[in-house]
């Protein structure tokens, strides 16, 4: 239910990946393939020719060495940036907001007349900016916090469950529940699936306001460790 760059993330692991096997792989042969290593030892010398006049062609006048590595260290500096940037990308999604619903609080509940009121020429039209006759504007707003610890609490009153854990998460630009629960040992899935829906469809009654679920089952070491549930 995060947003997640998993395209990007493959990306990145699959070039890295692929770097660090080239890398090995010519270590290895050089070590181990006489053929590789003869041309190794024959190329190397050429290479670090190379590099060295790189170095003398890119010094400046008056400097003692090469601009290459400002240069090098400002493209460290923003590969740093790059993967914080890609850090803070992982894992997003999560909201505080459950559901926000803006109206008028008493009054009346219909929109603006156009008329004039009581057979009077002069009189003026009224619509709903006369608070005093409309009611209060307002807003109901349902945080994330108290839905996800209402249903937590109910959750862990069964006691065939080891834990639990109900965060909520924007989705498409609706905030929905994912809902992750440890059955203990015996406990059928179906039967933990259907009484997460139960719970989470009384949510709904009480809230008025129906939500996405993602219903995660899961196993881990606090329900291998625990008291088998004898279900008949």
């Amino acid at each position: 239910m995060n947003t997640t760059p998993r395209l990007l993330n493959r990306l990145v692991l699959a070039v890295l990946g692929l770097l660090l096997l080239a890398a090995g792989a010519a270590g290895l042969a050089v070590l181990t393939l006489p053929a590789v290593a003869s041309w190794w030892g024959s190329t190397a010398p050429r290479v670090g020719g190379w590099i060295d006049r790189l170095r003398r062609g890119t010094t400046l006048e008056g400097q003692s060495d090469t601009w290459l590595w400002l240069a090098l260290a400002a493209a460290l500096l923003l590969l740093i940036v790059l993967l914080a940037l890609w850090i803070a990308a992982q894992g997003r999604g999560r909201t505080g907001l459950f559901a926000s619903v803006d109206g008028r609080v008493g009054g009346h509940s219909g929109g603006h007349s156009g008329g004039h009121s009581g057979g009077h020429s002069g009189g003026r039209d009224t619509d709903d900016r006369d608070t005093g006759d409309d009611g209060t504007a307002g807003s109901v707003v349902i945080t994330a916090t108290a839905v996800e610890q209402a249903l937590k609490a109910a959750l862990l009153e069964r006691t065939d469950l080891a834990g639990t854990s109900v965060s909520t998460w924007e989705v498409r630009g609706v905030p929905g529940l994912r809902v992750r629960v440890y059955p203990k040992k015996g406990v059928p899935p179906y039967v933990t699936a259907a009484e997460v829906s139960r719970l989470v469809e009384a949510l709904d009654v009480v809230t008025g306001y129906r939500t996405p679920v993602l219903i995660s089952i899961r196993s881990g070491a606090r329900v291998r460790f625990s008291r088998a549930e004898r279900v008949t």
